[in-house]
C-alpha cells in the first residue's frame, strides 16, 4: 500500500502545476498566521500554491452590505443569505474551472487523509467558509460540491476548518516538502499510526533508545517500524484496522 501511494505521488510531479485556492469568507484576518508562517508559506514563496482570500462582505445587499438574515420558519440564530455567496462563486467559476467547491460544515463527510491526497493534485479549489446557523439549502444544492467536516464539534465559524483543510492539502503539493516522501510516513497514509521516533542523546536519564534503531541493519528496522505501527494503532485508533482487515 505504501509503494503504491509512492508511485502516486511520485506520478503526480509530471503533471502538476500551480495550485490555486480561493477562501470565501467574513473573516480573512484570521488566516494571517496560519498562512503566513511554515509550510503554507514555503509553498507560496516557492510558487506551488496560490490562496486568495475573499471578503464575503463586499458582495453582501444594501447600504451595511448584509450577508445574513432571518430564517424562513423562525427558530435562533441567522442564516447566510444566498445572493452574495452566488455572485462571489459565480464571479470565480467564470473565470476559470474548479475542482471543486467545498462548504465547510460540521454535518460534511470527515476530513481525512485520502480527501488531502486527493485535492493535493487539485488546480483550482474553492473553499466557502460557514457561519451563523448555516447557509441558504440552495447554496449546497446547486454551488456546492463537497462539504467537509473536520470534528464532531462546533466551531464559531468556518475559517478555522478551512486553514486546517488548506494545510492538510498544500503540504502534499510536491516540492513543498524538503523530501518528497517525507509525508508518505505521517500518520494515516497507510491506515496507521505512525511508529514512535527517537534523536539524540541514546540515553536520557536512563531512558535509551531502543538498540534495533542503532543496528544498522535497514530491514529489521522496517519491520520493526511496521510493528509498532500497527501496535500503536490497535491500542489507540482500531477503527482505523477496520477498513484493512
Amino acid at each position: 500500500m505504501v509503494q503504491a501511494c509512492i508511485h502516486q505521488y511520485k506520478s503526480s510531479i509530471s503533471y502538476f502545476c500551480t495550485m490555486r485556492i480561493d477562501i470565501i469568507t467574513l473573516f480573512p484576518e484570521m488566516f494571517e498566521g496560519p498562512f503566513n508562517h511554515s509550510i503554507i508559506k514555503r509553498a507560496k514563496d516557492k510558487g506551488l500554491a496560490e490562496i486568495f482570500l475573499h471578503q464575503l462582505r463586499d458582495y453582501g445587499l444594501g447600504k451595511y452590505r448584509q450577508v445574513d438574515d432571518y430564517a424562513y420558519s423562525g427558530g435562533a440564530g441567522m442564516v447566510m443569505r444566498i445572493e452574495p455567496v452566488a455572485e462571489l462563486i459565480e464571479k470565480l467559476k467564470n473565470e476559470r474551472q474548479y475542482d471543486e467547491v467545498i462548504y465547510t460544515s460540521p454535518d460534511g463527510e470527515l476530513l481525512d487523509q485520502p480527501t488531502a491526497n486527493q485535492y493535493s493534485t487539485a488546480e483550482n479549489l474553492i473553499i466557502l467558509c460557514g457561519h451563523y446557523k448555516g447557509i441558504d439549502e440552495r447554496i449546497r444544492e446547486h454551488y456546492i460540491t463537497k462539504e467537509i467536516s473536520v470534528g464532531n464539534y462546533v466551531l464559531s465559524g468556518g475559517e478555522l476548518a478551512a486553514a486546517i483543510i488548506t494545510d492538510s492539502v498544500v503540504r502534499l503539493i510536491p516540492g513543498v516538502l524538503g523530501n518528497e516522501e517525507s509525508a508518505l510516513s505521517d500518520s494515516f497514509q497507510d491506515q496507521l499510526i505512525s511508529p514512535p521516533v527517537y534523536t539524540r542523546p541514546k540515553s536520557f536519564k536512563g531512558w535509551d533508545v531502543p538498540d534495533i534503531l542503532l543496528s544498522g541493519n535497514e530491514k529489521v528496522i522496517t519491520e520493526w517500524k511496521l510493528e509498532q505501527a500497527l501496535k500503536r494503532t490497535k491500542e489507540r485508533r482500531p477503527d482505523l484496522l477496520k477498513d484493512i482487515e
